[in-house]
């Protein structure tokens, strides 16, 4: 094989993966029933092949081009698609969360209070809240695990020294009858979501509901810093209610959203492969001296388990102190 083909080879990879990238953005964003989607892929991945072979067989430049203009309307069909605040949502995300700062006094509405019996039989309670920021006394992070370990959703608690709780989580707003995919947090199907939740909630429908694995981690923050990043939640909040957003795995998710909150409180903060791979986002957390430095990671990590503890506590008022009875820093 001469030099003069290694340029072809390398123009049909990028079309074979441009043409993957088109099948999967047709699958889950065509509003079309699966067989319409199907029929649709077939004939995006038929004008693909077609010019591939151009490629080998014709003048490449022809191929090329035609290639191009041909990725170059279905991005013109992909870039009008518009995140929406008006969608069919469920229950548990039918609002969001908002509010407004007034010096240290901090009023939250749209505050979540399910009371959760199983993912379909619930109480649904949206509650008006007021905090005092300069009664902000501490910060937990949660990592949730449904199933792989690489992979868990992060919540961040505060609390205040009067007993309260509050939880923020960056969520995927589902619509009725969707189910989260990582694949389709990619192609733009789901928007984004910031919602204030009592801890009752937020906890326990992942442990006494879902059956999911919860960690809670002790987080050391200066009051100045954790004063922070709860301004920089509402303000999220607030411009997530004004412009929608779409969620996306990698570069707008639960960890990468509170990542960028915190590079711009704390500087220097390296990014790491395990603001990605959620589920190990403790130790990097450990590793920039966010966590009890006098416990290993293990350590941490076995006296954090709240999940048992949580399932005891059910819909006990003393909840938050219960699930934190050992956990390291309490």
């Amino acid at each position: 094989m001469t030099w003069r083909f290694y340029p072809r080879i390398l123009a049909s990879l990028a079309m074979l993966l441009a043409t993957a990238w088109g099948a999967m953005a047709l699958w889950y964003q065509l509003p079309m029933t699966a067989a319409g989607k199907s029929a649709s892929i077939a004939l995006w991945c038929l004008l693909a092949s077609t010019l591939l072979i151009a490629l080998w067989r014709l003048r490449p430049w022809i191929a090329i081009c035609g290639y191009l203009s041909l990725f170059a309307l279905l991005q013109v069909w992909w870039s009008s698609l518009e995140p929406s605040n008006h969608r069919v949502w469920t229950d548990d995300l039918i609002k969001m969360t908002y509010g407004r700062a007034d010096g240290s006094q901090v009023t939250l509405h749209n505050v979540r209070n399910f009371d959760w019996r199983s993912d379909e039989d619930y109480d649904a309670r949206w509650e008006t809240r007021r905090y005092d920021l300069d009664r902000l006394a501490s910060i937990d992070l949660a990592t949730s695990y449904w199933g792989m370990p690489a992979i868990a959703h992060v919540l961040v608690s505060f609390g205040f020294d009067d007993g309260r709780f509050l939880v923020f989580s960056v969520e995927i707003r589902k619509e009725r009858g969707e189910r989260y995919s990582e694949i389709g947090g990619f192609f733009k199907q789901f928007e984004l979501s910031i919602v204030a939740t009592d801890e009752r909630d937020a906890l326990r429908v992942r442990t006494n509901v879902r059956g999911e694995d919860v960690y809670l981690y002790r987080v050391n923050m200066p009051p100045d810093a954790m004063r922070e990043l709860f301004l920089s939640y509402l303000e999220q909040a607030n411009q997530l209610n004004k412009t929608a957003r779409f969620y996306n795995t990698v570069t707008a998710n639960c960890t990468t959203i509170v990542f960028d909150m915190m590079r711009q409180i704390v500087s220097g903060l390296p990014f790491d492969y395990r603001l990605l791979l959620t589920g190990y986002l403790p130790g990097y957390l450990q590793d920039v001296g966010g966590l009890e430095q006098s416990f290993s990671l293990q350590e941490l990590r076995q006296r954090g388990r709240i999940t048992e503890r949580a399932r005891r506590a059910g819909d006990d008022t003393d909840f938050s102190r219960l699930i934190r009875e050992g956990v390291p820093g309490w």
